[in-house]
């Protein structure tokens, strides 16, 4: 038996749950009652009140200091720390969680106080987002898009397997799960058409993807040297970053995604540390070409992360799976992303969010979303309620959720979800 599997809280956690002392995410949650925001970490259904037990000497240490979650509100100057201070703090945790220590577990009136049932509590975003980066790092996404805008010769543009393509997105928009999505407006053109139309996108698509957060940044004109970039990366969470898919074809020749992509990004609220995520890497799909000196990736940095999407229609009684993905069909990995971004020099801050780009497996029911899933429009997704979809209706909810299997226990994000309302009635 492993360290890991062994490894057992006096928590009562489910086999099939997301969050046993495996995992322990950390998020930042505020009483539905009353209260400021606070730093906890998820353990099978309760939430831990990291910020409770800095108050009660729990949690100091020779790298955090005394009290350090005592007032904060987010995850950014923990993030900034770095892998000591992580270390330091995911030790105290597991230790006062763990089966065989007494400090919580006996003292009924510290446990009540520390442990809250994740029911009466309500997640917000776990950082304070400055910057946004969409990568497009899925092969099979990158092929099937180019073969529908250039045909199959043509899929990948010249420079998709030299470089990790991405764009910067609107931070402001990210949002967590449970915030409902309002259809976005834009302009749009029809092939047949002479001129744009302005109104509600009729081709609103999700897409199925991981992000990361970075801990510790670089100054101005410096970079991340790859094989330090997993020093500087926090942890990871579930993406959907929606788009309308008919404003994005009018607009984004010559700058790309504008306005069909930064009305809503949604983001899972527990972000899963990379120490968690360790006993699932694996190799990463073989690169060819090989990439240039400061991208080759030294080990393995590819994740065997099980993705999942589930549609719900407004007379849908339950969800319905249309997609099985897994993170590890992703061509460039994490540490080949930031260091990519930071090559120039440009410069990272704690709590800057990067995203993967839709994850796409080599099977049509491993599409990362809509558009392909349902093939431009020409193969509709068939539901049990007797509906199709090509794209997104109103009153539709779009589940993610993400999960790693272990022997005996489960390393999971949680879930992202969302509801289409309709669009807004001003200027339509």
């Amino acid at each position: 038996m492993n360290m890991a599997t062994a490894l057992q809280s006096f928590v009562p956690v489910a086999l099939e749950s997301h969050f046993p002392i495996q995992n322990l995410p950390y998020g930042v949650f505020c009483r539905l009652t009353a209260g400021t925001p606070r730093i906890g970490v998820a353990i099978g259904t309760f939430v831990l009140d990291l910020s409770f037990l800095s108050e009660r000497g729990l949690l100091d240490g020779p790298v955090l200091g005394k009290q350090f979650f005592v007032g904060q509100q987010s995850l950014n100057g923990f993030m900034a720390r770095g892998p000591a201070a992580w270390k330091e703090a995911r030790e105290k945790i597991i230790h006062l969680l763990s089966a065989e220590e007494a400090t919580l577990r006996d003292d009924v009136s510290l446990r009540d106080r520390a442990l809250i049932p994740q029911s009466e509590v309500r997640m917000i975003l776990p950082a304070i987002i400055e910057n946004y980066t969409d990568f497009y790092s899925s092969r099979e996404h990158a092929q099937n898009v180019g073969t529908m805008l250039r045909g199959p010769e043509n899929a990948l543009m010249p420079n998709w397997l030299h470089l990790p393509v991405a764009y910067h997105g609107r931070a402001s928009s990210i949002i967590p799960s449970g915030v409902d999505i309002t259809r976005p407006k834009g302009q749009t053109k029809a092939d047949n058409a002479t001129l744009p139309t302005f109104g509600p996108s009729r081709s609103l698509d999700f897409e199925l993807e991981m992000g990361f957060f970075v801990g510790p940044g670089n100054d101005l004109g410096k970079s991340i040297p790859i094989a330090q970039a997993a020093d500087h990366i926090f942890g990871m969470v579930l993406v959907n970053d929606w788009s309308a898919r008919d404003i994005q074809k009018w607009e984004y020749v010559p700058l790309g995604p504008f306005l069909a992509k930064n009305f809503a990004t949604s983001i899972s609220p527990w972000v899963v540390p990379l120490v968690a995520l360790e006993p699932f890497r694996i190799p990463g799909p073989i690169q060819n070409p090989e990439p240039l000196p400061y991208l080759k990736s030294p080990g393995n940095w590819a994740y065997d992360i099980h993705l999942e999407v589930h549609l719900q229609t407004a007379v849908m009684k339950a969800p319905q799976r249309i997609c099985a993905s897994n993170a590890k069909y992703l061509y460039w990995n994490i540490c080949q992303q930031l260091a990519h971004h930071t090559v120039n020099g440009c410069n990272m801050r704690p709590g800057d969010l990067l995203a993967s780009g839709t994850i796409s497996g080599p099977t049509p029911d491993s599409y990362g979303s809509l558009l392909e899933l349902a093939w431009k429009g020409t193969r509709p997704v068939h539901l049990q309620s007797g509906e199709t979809r090509t794209f997104l209706e109103d009153g539709d909810r779009v589940t993610m959720t993400a999960c790693c299997q272990g022997d005996g226990y489960r390393i999971g994000f949680g879930e992202v979800t969302a509801r289409i309302l309709p669009a807004l009635d001003d200027f339509i």
